[in-house]
């Protein structure tokens, strides 16, 4: 295990809407729990991202911002290759980001890295509250978040689902949220989403640093309780009976 973390904010002046800009911290608060040092790059939009970094957190982002982050993106040739090639957190506009294409409100569609093999399109009417989802094929919790997007995530061969929704809309389809492949991780999950799914934080880290000592953080578990009472049908009577669950 390495003894510091190095965690790059890609243009942070354009993605960080809706508290994206915990996941940073989430991170830092649970790799110096187990005596990692973490320091934080954020990278400007006309700067390269850095090649040698651990982790990058691709955040969320208004139409026109994410525009602007897409240009950057695809001028900066080494992007797809650093972003495919480590741990990679994308939310909601950087799910777009990171996809084959994703459209715009006025139904221009746009090239995004192809790391992900889905294709982002509108939503009839925007999605906002609160998403529960079950993972696909990762040993974690139930995950928890609140979305607000107008976006689709159309999974292709290449890509799997983050998780199995159990409530709210997610990628649109009825059934997924979020995407994996390879090394990328994404979602429509704000929240911060690492700071309501600790494990998935720890999955990131572990994927950068190795195995991680247990760290118990009871203000955090207390919160996810809350919000999963709060919105997960099948812990919530008056929801369950709502859906005819």
């Amino acid at each position: 295990m390495p003894d510091d973390l190095t965690v790059v904010h890609v243009y942070p002046e354009l993605l960080g809407t809706y508290g994206d800009r915990g996941n940073l911290l989430a991170l830092v608060h649970r790799a110096e729990a187990r005596g990692l040092r973490c320091r934080v790059v954020e990278v400007a939009v006309d700067a390269a991202l850095p090649r040698l970094a651990d982790v990058y957190v691709v955040g969320g982002g208004e139409d026109s911002a994410q525009l602007l982050a897409a240009r950057a993106l695809l001028a900066d040739r080494q992007a797809p290759v650093v972003l495919g090639a480590h741990p990679t957190l994308a939310v909601c506009a950087g799910l777009q980001l990171l996809a084959r294409s994703f459209e715009d409100g006025q139904g221009r569609v746009h090239r995004g890295l192809g790391l992900l093999d889905v294709t982002c399109g509108r939503l009839p009417e925007r999605a906002v509250g609160e998403v529960v989802s079950e993972p696909a094929g990762l040993d974690l919790p139930t995950l928890t978040g609140y979305e607000n997007h107008s976006g689709t995530a159309e999974l292709h061969d290449g890509a799997e689902p983050l998780g199995r929704l159990v409530a709210g809309t997610g990628n649109g389809d009825g059934r997924s949220e979020g995407v994996q492949q390879g090394h990328v991780l994404a979602t429509y999950l704000h929240g911060p989403v690492l700071v309501r799914n600790p494990a998935l934080a720890d999955l990131l880290l572990t994927r950068a640093a190795g195995p991680l000592a247990p760290y118990d953080d009871p203000d955090v578990d207390r919160l996810r309780a809350e919000r999963l009472d709060a919105a997960d049908p099948r812990r919530h009577p008056t929801l369950r009976n709502l859906l005819g669950g």
